[in-house]
């Protein structure tokens, strides 16, 4: 019964969430039963794509991600696929209507990260970060609204800041790994060697304004995210706090971090929020 090879796929789905993010899979578990499962299914088809381009260097990259490509869209066309990965995506992409531009977005920026190195502009800046991760954000917006459309409209700004700030901070945290590891800039015209604060800086406010209009949105969630949605916004908020109190020199020789105790602390915080209607 393809019932239970559904079952085990979305199993997969949630075990590579738990295993490779630690502040996701938290927040995940923030959301209603109804929309969890769903998430881990969008994170599980996102984390693969990535780990392809950044993590599996002794093989042919190039293969990997064209032979992961073609078996989604096999996987989307024919409603099955013996990846479990990507049978619990398609399982999600047909259940919410997820536009074809979202996830063909998204693999366009990922397959990016198998040659470009530098983003010289700001006008690659924004498209690498839209495909990687403002659509992500809409992806999961079209599973916290159920498909409506109306709502969808009116969030979807929002959930774009939200996933843009999501990912500065990722690339501000990762600038030395980024750097060293893979030979990859992000900020158009930085040189990680050249990172003063005054450049720090910048870069911060632009995330904080992200930050400022996603909240507006989040305000706005249906009940059943909100709160889930809402402890990532903190965790992420906490991270960029802590890099803009780490001076610049600090944030090109190593990896800033938030404690697994920190982490327990900021759910408490939203939790607090949640159940005092601040939120």
């Amino acid at each position: 019964m393809k019932s239970i090879f559904d079952t085990v796929s979305q199993s997969c789905s949630k075990i590579v969430t738990n295993s490779y993010s630690t502040s996701f899979s938290l927040a995940s578990k923030m959301l209603s039963d109804s929309i969890r499962q769903d998430i881990y299914n969008i994170y599980g088809f996102v984390r693969f794509a990535d780990e392809i381009v950044d993590t599996f260097h002794e093989y042919d990259k190039e293969k990997l991600f064209n032979d992961f490509e073609e078996e989604m869209y096999k996987a989307i066309k024919n409603k099955i696929s013996l990846n479990p990965i990507l049978n619990s995506f398609q399982k999600t992409v047909h259940q919410y209507n997820i536009n074809p531009e979202l996830y063909e977005a998204f693999m366009k920026s990922m397959r990016l990260d198998l040659h470009k190195t530098n983003y010289l502009t700001d006008e690659e800046y924004k498209d690498y970060i839209y495909g990687s991760a403002d659509v992500v954000g809409l992806m999961c917006l079209k599973v916290f609204v159920n498909g409506d459309a109306e709502k969808y409209a009116n969030l979807k700004q929002s959930a774009m800041h939200l996933g843009s700030a999501f990912q500065k901070v990722n690339f501000l945290r990762d600038l030395k790994s980024d750097f060293e590891d893979l030979n990859r800039t992000y900020f158009p015209n930085l040189n990680l060697n050249e990172l003063d604060e005054e450049s720090k800086l910048k870069i911060i406010k632009e995330i904080e304004e992200d930050f400022d209009k996603a909240l507006q949105g989040i305000l706005k969630l249906p009940v059943e995210a909100k709160f889930g949605v809402y402890t990532a916004f903190i965790y992420y908020k906490k991270l960029l706090n802590k890099l803009k109190k780490t001076p610049s020199l600090e944030i090109k020789n190593t990896r800033i971090r938030v404690s697994n105790y920190q982490k327990f602390g900021l759910l408490a915080k939203s939790y607090f929020d949640y159940r005092l209607n601040l939120i």
